[in-house]
């Protein structure tokens, strides 16, 4: 299979799965204006700084008020990290994908993207946001579905999985992050709200149920243990590791790749969860996603066109991807990367 196949097909399971959870991290703090007491207001600008998107929101906007926050991570085109820029690169490269995804994938990523195009202004309002956000992540768990119900497991699915898993990894640990960034003030009369942040977290993994299911109460040392490093839960940063290993061993010249996604697995699987802190939770978060950066690197460097060669092939959906810019470690952030 050509390298730029593979290459849009990890991409397009990777931008799905980003629109996916963008949507799911702006969900997080919905979820805690639904929860928290009349007055308690949680920060909108954390948000961005998860996303590694400081520099271009202060850029495009003078507040970090919700109402500017929202519309830089759902609607903002020119934002490549937002849910509608997402949607659009990969439907585009779906597009060059046309001989090689089920018919029924790509009409449904279409239409849905116009749908999404349509509503998307009724959908910024607060009173609209959780219903639009809960069907832009509904579409894009059946178009998961439909992808693996359909696709014969050859070198595209290969590449699909580890686009997906990898995404998925970076995504859950922006998730967790929200509330390590301090989205509340830390005052005492704050603190008995501790656990609805931490089972709202839980719910835009859509884990709640399952991380209840043998535990008694939420607490933040056992939603870090299941969201980063249960081996059975299908959100879990472990578990989409662990997912890309068989992936990896069926590619030719995949022993870069392998020795990244082992130091990966092995620094998640020996970090002390409980002992840390706030900051501790911050840090950790950025190394992981180092990790997952390294990770991209290997693979990329394996098995897709160069640099040079993708930048000049007329009309490539990675290529145009890769001209937004990738996302790359910058202080104070390690970032995963935008293509």
């Amino acid at each position: 299979m050509l390298a730029r196949t593979v290459e849009n097909v990890y991409w397009l399971a990777r931008y799905l799965e980003r629109a996916e959870n963008t949507a799911r991290l702006v969900s997080v703090n919905s979820h805690l204006l639904l929860d928290l007491p009349p007055g308690i207001d949680p920060g909108w600008l954390p948000l961005v700084d998860i996303t590694g998107s400081r520099a271009l929101f202060d850029a495009r906007y003078k507040r970090a008020a919700e109402r500017d926050v929202v519309q830089f991570l759902i609607a903002d085109r020119d934002n490549p990290g937002s849910i509608v820029a997402s949607l659009n690169l990969a439907r585009e490269n779906a597009r060059a994908l046309r001989d090689v995804l089920p018919a029924e994938t790509w009409e449904e990523l279409n239409s849905f993207f116009m749908r999404f195009s349509e509503d998307l202004p009724a959908g910024l309002s607060r009173a609209a946001r959780f219903d639009f956000l809960k069907r832009s992540v509904l579409v894009s768990q059946t178009l998961t579905g439909m992808l693996d119900g359909t696709m014969s497991r050859n070198d595209a699915h290969t590449f699909m999985m580890l686009g997906r898993n990898l995404e998925r990894a970076d995504m859950t640990s922006r998730i967790i992050d929200v509330r390590s960034a301090q989205l509340l003030p830390d005052t005492s009369e704050l603190r008995p709200f501790d656990t609805i942040q931490w089972m709202s977290v839980l719910r835009s993994l859509s884990g709640y149920e399952m991380y209840r299911l043998g535990r008694e109460r939420v607490n933040r040392a056992d939603v870090l243990e299941f969201a980063l490093r249960d081996e059975r839960f299908p959100r879990s940063c472990l578990f989409c590791l662990l997912q890309m290993e068989p992936c990896l061993h069926g590619l030719p010249r995949s022993g870069g790749a392998r020795s990244a996604l082992v130091n990966a697995s092995q620094f998640l699987a020996g970090a002390d969860l409980g002992g840390l802190d706030q900051e501790g939770l911050h840090e950790l978060i950025d190394q992981v996603q180092l990790h997952l950066t390294a990770l991209h690197a290997t693979i990329a460097g394996s098995y897709f066109p160069r640099p040079a060669l993708a930048a000049s092939a007329a009309g490539s959906p990675a290529a145009a991807g890769a001209a937004q810019g990738e996302r790359a470690p910058q202080v104070p952030r390690p970032l995963a990367l935008f293509q």
